[in-house]
């Protein structure tokens, strides 16, 4: 049992740090108005384990403590993060990878339009557009296709399962 528990808490953090080191490696392009978060296409490793909800939440309450929208970034950001991966895993069993890819463009798209409405006085609808936008390439397309053409693999599956009955 406490091998199983190593491995869930390895793949945790792994994911949390991965999550941080993808949106400061892209952090030009992954905060205001027009985002291209390429980290967030981690959010759909919580369509196979939950233990990825938490890892990813924390991964972006880190991320977003260099949002230039400051703490309101930390709160509302993480939380809309952790909408967008309750959602895909409870919804797994219904949908497919890729409608469960729109809960995190919806929900981010609103959410940090909002938040640029709010703190930087960026037209909201606009905002609602390019963030929803550069959610959707980030995690609707590539996402999908990474996390698609990966989840064939045995090998990734076991790593990312680690923890689950299937594992």
């Amino acid at each position: 049992m406490e091998l199983i528990n190593s491995r869930r808490m390895m793949n945790i953090g792994v994911m949390t740090a991965l999550y941080v080191l993808l949106t400061i490696l892209c952090a030009p392009l992954a905060y205001d108005q027009v985002q291209l978060r390429f980290s967030e296409l981690l959010i759909l490793l919580c369509f196979f384990n939950k233990d990825y909800i938490f890892s990813l939440t924390v991964g972006c309450f880190i991320s977003n403590m260099m949002s230039s929208l400051g703490f309101a970034d930390v709160g509302f950001g993480s939380m809309a993060t952790l909408a967008s991966a309750v959602l895909i895993y409870a919804f797994r069993e219904k949908i497919n990878l890729l409608v469960a890819s729109i809960f995190p463009v919806v929900i981010n798209g609103f959410v940090v339009a909002a938040e640029l409405h709010f703190i930087q006085g960026l037209s909201f609808w606009e905002s609602v557009v390019y963030v929803s936008l550069g959610e959707f390439i980030c995690v609707s397309v590539i996402g999908v296709f990474v996390i698609g053409m990966l989840s064939k693999k045995k090998g990734f599956m076991k790593v990312i399962m680690t923890g689950n009955d299937i594992a």
